[in-house]
Order: C-alpha cells, then sequence, then structure tokens
C-alpha cells in the first residue's frame, strides 16, 4: 500500500482529525506531509474541508502545524471543485492571494486537481485569472505548468498563450520590488519551460518572442528557464543559440 493509502486508511478510523494532521504535518519544517495532505484531500467531507481552509495567517501563521490544516482544506476544494462544485473558484482565487506561500502552492494544486478532471474549464478559468492580481496570475502559471496536464499539444498551446499574456502584463507593472511581483517573477522563470517542453514545435517560436524584449525581469526569466534541464534535454542546441542572443542583445 503507498503512503498515500495507508494514511488514507488511518482517516477513516479516526473521528476527529486535527490531532492527528497536526502531529503529522512535518511543520515547521522544509516539506510538509503532502501524501497526508493528498489523503485528507481525498477522504475529507466537504465540511471539514471548508472548515480547514478558512484557517488564516493569524490563527495559522506560515510554516506552522496549523497552517497544514489550512494546507489540507485548500488543496480538498480541489477536489470537491472537481466533483462539480464551481462555487469553489470565489475562495480558490482568494486563497490564491494568501500571504502564506504553502498556502497558495495547495491552491495551484488543487487546480491541477481540477485540470485533470476538465483541463478545458482549467484553460478557460485560468485565461482569466490572467489578467488578476499579480498572484492570481501566479497561480494561473503554476497551475497550468504540470507536465501531467499537458499531454495534448492543443492544450499546451492554450498554455503558452496565458504564460504569453501573463509574462507581457510584466511590462506594464511599476513595483517590481514588491513580494507579490518577485514570487511572479519566478515562478515564470520555469513555467516556460515546463510547456516549451511539452510541446517544442510550438513552444520555442513562442518563447523565442521574448529573447529581444530588452526589459530586465523578462530577460531574467528567459534565462532562467533556459537554464532548465528539460530544455538541454529537449533540444540542446537550440538552448545554446537562445542564450547566445540574449547575452549578444544584453
Amino acid at each position: 500500500m503507498s503512503k498515500v493509502g495507508a494514511y488514507r486508511s488511518v482517516l477513516r478510523s479516526l473521528d476527529d482529525w486535527d490531532g492527528f494532521l497536526l502531529a503529522e504535518s512535518g511543520l515547521p519544517g522544509p516539506r510538509g506531509n503532502l501524501e497526508l495532505a493528498e489523503a485528507a484531500a481525498t477522504e475529507g467531507d466537504a465540511k471539514r474541508l471548508r472548515r480547514y481552509a478558512v484557517i488564516d495567517a493569524t490563527a495559522a501563521p506560515a510554516n506552522s502545524p496549523q497552517e497544514f490544516l489550512t494546507f489540507c482544506g485548500v488543496l480538498g476544494l480541489g477536489r470537491l471543485l472537481a466533483e462539480g462544485d464551481r462555487s469553489l473558484l470565489i475562495d480558490l482565487r482568494r486563497h490564491a492571494n494568501d500571504p502564506r506561500w504553502r498556502t497558495r502552492e495547495a491552491t495551484a494544486m488543487a487546480l491541477q486537481r481540477w485540470g485533470e478532471r476538465d483541463m478545458e474549464a482549467l484553460l478557460a478559468e485560468m485565461a482569466r485569472w490572467a489578467s488578476g492580481s499579480l498572484l492570481e496570475r501566479r497561480a494561473a502559471a503554476a497551475a497550468l505548468c504540470e507536465p501531467r496536464l499537458l499531454r495534448q499539444e492543443a492544450h499546451v498551446i492554450a498554455v503558452l498563450a496565458v504564460l504569453h499574456a501573463i509574462t507581457n502584463s510584466l511590462l506594464c507593472e511599476q513595483n517590481r520590488r514588491s513580494a507579490a511581483f518577485r514570487t511572479l517573477r519566478q515562478c515564470l522563470g520555469y513555467c516556460w519551460s515546463v510547456a516549451v517542453a511539452a510541446a517544442p514545435d510550438a513552444g520555442k517560436p513562442a518563447m523565442a518572442h521574448w529573447f529581444s524584449v530588452r526589459d530586465a525581469d523578462v530577460r531574467w526569466i528567459m534565462r532562467e528557464n533556459l537554464r532548465k534541464a528539460r530544455l538541454a534535454r529537449m533540444d540542446a542546441a537550440w538552448v545554446q543559440a537562445a542564450s547566445a542572443q540574449l547575452a549578444g542583445e544584453a
């Protein structure tokens, strides 16, 4: 039995999950217990998951065991969304703006769970988030740029369009020292490589569009993506030429 399966079995035997989740959370620490979170998100009923999801940063500070409850709840909202409760998109969009990075990551993972069930719906919704707040744009990019979701070229082409829109939006940002801007920039620093590697024929020209843009943050994003091993495995010669172009136009 997998670790997730074992945790699901334990949770089914418990009436009160809170103490178990807190004790086994792995927090504070560098890595939360993702297997347990997946089990809780799968086994939890809507009432429990909603109760966990609304625990805010005051009651559950970043990297605390209490935040693990929030993480489980938000992740579980993705399961409920995939089962058809579209009203939860309002909640997930709010969680995308949470000050805690783990909760924001749970949001992206929740959206990916929906994408596994209905990628077309996820793409349509993320195209709307792509014009939202900086952290909503980050959630959209992170949710879509997951290899297991990018198995159809048509889906990858749609993801590339979302990445183009988000990257283009950076050119209009005035406050580039904010934490939210840095978080989005960091995300875009790997997302492009995931999408390009999934469909090179469409991805390489889409990414190459940005190589001649002289904006410093856009250039940083492109350089970071070109350093990713997945692109070197895809086409090392293209990566070398693209890196040379960026260096030559610096």
